[in-house]
């Protein structure tokens, strides 16, 4: 479904070139739940950055269902990073001055004009809702991002990420700034979304721990998979989060 393809990417500081991804493969199959393991500055995060087009590869090429989308003219980048892909980060970003119910609704807002969403606001706000009730913040819709505990601003940003049905989740050290048990909590949450919706879901973390609950599991080094390591998804109860 998705596929790096020789994939290099080098950060220039001042007359210094730093290389990140040195021709990295990797395919990504529809509906898995895929983590990327590896050391801090083996290119996790940028390889991540690339397949959902937030940023652009200096050589090689990604791919979603066989068509090329790296090279897409902005609009068409904007379209992806809007519909198909969804994204959750490790510090959330969830704006401060917003309650959380128009922070997950931040996807529809940028999609449509002013009189497209006052035409569609009604359906958007329902599906807002239904995703925060599922995450365990049915009653948090009216809280900003100050009244929330971290494991709450994650889950926020889930439902945010999942507004708009994306195919795709994109997710970059998702349990970093919580404890173990909340790191656990939201893990299973990707797990739900994964099984029930068939989302694909690829996830940047080096929590070794917490990769027993994904499919695969893929370890980067020197800017190159290192290992790939396919094993069974193991049999878990879900819980409610």
């Amino acid at each position: 479904m998705l596929r790096a393809e020789n994939l290099r990417k080098a950060y220039r500081r001042h007359a210094v070139t730093v290389p990140v991804l040195n021709g990295l493969n990797l395919d990504v199959r529809a509906g898995e739940f895929l983590s990327v393991v590896g050391a801090s500055g083996s290119g996790k995060s940028t390889l991540l950055h690339l397949l959902g087009t937030l940023d652009a590869p200096d050589g090689g090429a990604v791919y979603l269902d066989g068509r090329r989308i790296d090279n897409l003219p902005p609009r068409g980048r904007d379209a992806l990073r809007n519909k198909t892909f969804g994204y959750v980060f490790q510090f959330y970003h969830l704006l401060p001055e917003l309650n959380t119910l128009d922070n997950v609704l931040m996807p529809a807002y940028i999609a449509h004009s002013a009189v497209g969403w006052w035409r569609s606001r009604a359906g958007w706000r329902s599906r807002a809702g239904e995703l925060l009730e599922r995450v365990g913040l049915g009653h948090r819709l009216a809280h900003r991002p100050r009244e929330l505990s971290g494991g709450e601003l994650q889950r926020a940003a889930v439902a945010r990420a999942l507004l708009t049905n994306p195919r795709v989740l994109l997710a970059d050290e998702p349990t970093g700034n919580l404890d173990a048990d909340t790191g656990a909590e939201i893990v299973r949450l990707l797990r739900e979304i994964n099984r029930q919706d068939g989302v694909t879901i690829v996830m940047v973390t080096h929590n070794l721990e917490i990769v027993a609950a994904t499919d695969r599991v893929v370890r980067m080094a020197g800017g190159l998979v290192a290992e790939d390591h396919p094993k069974p998804a193991p049999h878990f109860q879900l819980m409610a989060v």
